[in-house]
Parts: structure tokens; C-alpha cells; sequence
């Protein structure tokens, strides 16, 4: 029987030789994730279930990054309940604040994922980890807790859909708006529970970064994972992000020539223009030209979708000589401790600044309207994060325009939605 990528990584991690669409599977798990949100509720279900100890003390991650550095006491209540469990149960892959980083920016560059891994976590970015070729989805806090205490996960085996990926993007066009334009073109239940798989000669020319940000939002069209294949640039990353703390061996599959999708679609990379998404659900994508105009309060550079080296590099590559423009909020969240050093040495900290910018220490904050930017009533935020639904970041009055690096910066320093190219 001929299979998809992700059909292939799950059966190797049960005791199938071949697994089907719509089959359920029991499938060894390679890393259970948790956050300081959804973390302390999937700790609590575990030790209802009286295992006493987790499955693997290596193989479990937990990161507190959403509410973090404590925005309020119940948050820091959330922060040590996950700081208590990671001691009890001696787990070794435990970052504090200071040392961790926005959860799917941070486990890639410390290399704990990797390609042909099993990977759940209770968060629904976690779906960021097929980039590397690996089959990663998020769970529920209770399915979490089973993985932690058991190294086992259920999973009804998802059908796949193929992008055929061609040609490469125009500069000031990332892997945000390929998926932005992607979201628009078959919506937010477009990909329903399926797998989608990127392929074709377009997949070399996008930069790890990109193929991050494409997988992160995987979800915001209702997939159960998105996955790249592995190559040349995969396997380079992978080797300059060595694992300190777990031992990681990747392992490389791919998809028949005959597997079967439930649907194909063919994208020309240099076709794409920069995309926005309008409020209030990611698939309400418009084209820069369409959206431009649009008068903002605030810009959001960050996230676990675009708070990576390529989104600060190019924001500051356009913020350099330039001011946020007056009335405007410009918030720079760099992914991880590693990046915010990134930020230093390669001077583009001094111009985030200079330009008149906040540069926060790594946290979801904003994001979900945890902290570091909450809209008020009536304000409008363009950002780079992944969901721009009613209320997302702040008041139910407010609004979220979704875009890629080069088109936030360029609005904060215009204070209108602005095309990067006309600056």
C-alpha cells in the first residue's frame, strides 16, 4: 500500500506496517509538550490517573511562555504549579524564564524535535514541528496527560492534501504570506482533521524560517499537521541545533509516487504578493494592494510564527533610519533568548530602538491578549501572529489584521497598512 509522509512516521511509531486514512492508531509518542497555560490542567488530570511517574523524563517539555515573565499572581500561581511538577518528577527539559523562549520557535533551535518524530503538544501551533519533517499536532491538556504518563497517544490516521510548490517568492514575501494565501484559498476548515504536505521545486527556495511560519499555521486551516519534506536545508538545520539535553537521531521519510491525496493544488511562489488577512478569521485574506491604507494603533513583529531570525532581520532592514510613526504602537518580540541575542549583536536591537520600538523579552504575550499589548476598544493591530479572531488581542471592539514581517514594519512606520516596496 502506497502512503503519505505523515502516513509513513506513524506507522513506523506503531505495530502496523502500514496505516490508512480514518484507521485508529496507538502510536509511540517521541516528545509530549506543555505551556504554562494548558500545562497545570494537564498536571492535575495526571495525577488523577495515579501513575505516579511520567513515561520518560527526557522526552517531556515544558515551557512557560504564554503569561511569562508573570504578568499577575494567578499567572505566576500557572508558572509554579509547572515549576513544582518539572522538580517532583525530575524532568529534564525544563526551561525558566530566562532561558526558554516562545514554545515552537524555542524546541526547534534546541533541538528536542526533530525529522520523522511523533510529537504532541497541548497547544495547537504545535503543528510548527512538520517543517523539520516530522509529524507533530496539538492535543488537549488531558490527551497531553496521558502522553506524559504513558509515551502513547490515539490518533485516527489523517488523509492527506498535496501543494505543489513552484518556482520561489519576491522579495518582501515570506512563508506568512504563502500561507496567508493558502488560508484564503480553502479556508479555515479547508484542511478539516487532513494532513497537508508541501512539495515540489518551490520547497527549496523557501528558508526554514518560511517552512516554520507555512506549518505553524497549518492549523488555521483546520489541518491536523502540515509537513515539508526533508532536504539539504532541513538536514543542516537539524545538524547546526544539536539536542544538549536528549538524545535525537532524525529519520527520514517520504511520500510514494503513487500515495493518494484527497486533493491537489499547484502555487507559483513568484506569483504571490504580500497577503493580510482581514477580521476577523484568517482565510479573510486580501492582497497588500487591496488592504493598503488601512489606518493602525499597533504592530505586533513576533510570535511563534514569526518572531525567528529572517523576521527580525527583516524588520530591522526596514525600521533602520526610520521612526514608528506618531501614534503608534510598534511591539518587536524576538522568538527566543538565542534571537534576542541575535538582535544585539547584529545591531538590530539598536535600531529597533532607535526607531522608537519596544523590544520585549520573548513571550506570547499580545498574541492571545495575554500582556505586552492589549488593544482597547476601537483600535486596530496589524501583526505577524496567527489568529486574528474577535477579541483575540484585547477587546471585543477591536481589531487584527494578520501579515508578514516586512508589511508590519513598514505600517508602523507609515501608521497605515503600507506595501514595504513603496517606502
Amino acid at each position: 500500500m502506497s502512503m503519505t509522509m505523515t502516513q509513513k512516521i506513524l506507522a513506523a511509531h506503531t505495530e502496523h506496517d502500514e496505516v490508512y486514512p480514518g484507521q485508529f492508531i496507538e502510536a509511540d509518542l517521541d516528545v509530549v509538550l506543555v505551556n504554562d497555560i494548558t500545562g497545570p490542567v494537564a498536571i492535575r488530570e495526571f495525577e488523577r490517573m495515579g501513575t505516579g511517574d511520567v513515561f520518560d523524563k527526557e522526552k517531556i517539555v515544558l515551557t512557560p511562555d504564554h503569561f511569562t515573565p508573570n504578568k499577575d499572581i494567578k499567572a505566576a500561581e500557572q508558572a509554579k504549579e509547572l515549576r513544582s511538577f518539572a522538580v517532583e518528577k525530575e524532568i529534564i527539559n525544563y526551561f525558566e524564564v530566562g532561558r526558554v523562549g516562545i514554545e515552537h520557535a524555542f524546541l526547534p533551535e534546541q533541538g528536542l524535535v526533530t525529522a520523522g518524530d511523533v510529537i504532541i503538544g497541548a497547544d495547537s501551533h504545535t503543528c510548527t514541528y512538520g517543517a523539520l519533517g516530522a509529524f507533530s499536532t496539538g492535543v488537549g491538556s488531558t490527551d497531553a496527560a496521558a502522553g506524559m504518563a504513558v509515551g502513547k497517544a490515539w490518533f485516527r490516521v489523517p488523509a492527506a492534501i498535496k501543494f505543489e510548490l513552484t518556482s520561489a517568492l519576491q522579495p518582501w514575501v515570506s512563508g506568512k504570506d504563502l500561507i496567508l494565501h493558502i488560508i484564503g484559498m480553502i479556508g479555515v476548515d479547508g484542511a478539516l482533521y487532513n494532513s497537508m504536505e508541501f512539495s515540489g521545486p518551490g520547497v527549496s527556495a523557501l528558508s526554514m524560517d518560511d517552512r516554520f511560519a507555512v506549518a505553524n499555521m497549518a492549523i488555521e486551516a483546520g489541518a491536523k499537521n502540515g509537513i515539508f519534506p526533508v532536504d539539504e536545508k532541513t538536514m543542516e538545520y537539524i545538524e547546526t541545533h544539536p539536542a544538549k539535553t536528549m538524545t535525537k537521531n532524525p529519520k527520514v521519510y517520504e511520500a510514494d509516487p503513487d500515495a493518494e491525496y484527497l486533493s491537489r493544488y499547484s502555487i507559483n511562489l513568484s506569483a504571490l504578493r504580500p497577503t493580510v488577512s482581514f477580521p476577523s478569521l484568517p482565510d479573510n485574506t486580501k492582497t497588500i494592494d487591496e488592504a493598503k491604507g488601512i489606518a493602525i494603533d499597533q504592530s505586533v513583529i513576533g510570535s511563534c510564527t514569526n518572531g525567528r531570525p529572517e523576521d527580525m532581520e527583516v524588520t530591522a532592514r526596514i525600521l533602520k533610519g526610520r521612526k514608528i510613526a506618531d501614534g503608534v504602537r510598534c511591539i518587536i518580540i524576538p522568538g527566543t533568548q538565542e534571537i534576542y541575542l541575535d538582535c544585539v549583536k547584529n545591531g538590530w536591537a539598536e535600531i529597533f530602538v532607535e526607531a522608537g520600538a519596544v523590544l520585549s523579552t520573548p513571550t506570547c504575550g499580545p498574541c492571545l491578549g495575554g500582556h505586552m499589548g492589549v488593544l482597547a476598544a476601537g483600535e486596530k493591530a496589524i501583526a505577524t501572529t496567527n489568529r486574528n479572531f474577535v477579541g483575540r488581542m484585547g477587546h471585543v471592539d477591536s481589531e487584527v489584521y494578520l501579515a508578514g514581517p516586512a508589511v508590519a514594519a513598514a505600517s508602523a512606520v507609515t501608521g497605515f497598512i503600507t506595501d514595504p516596496a513603496d517606502l
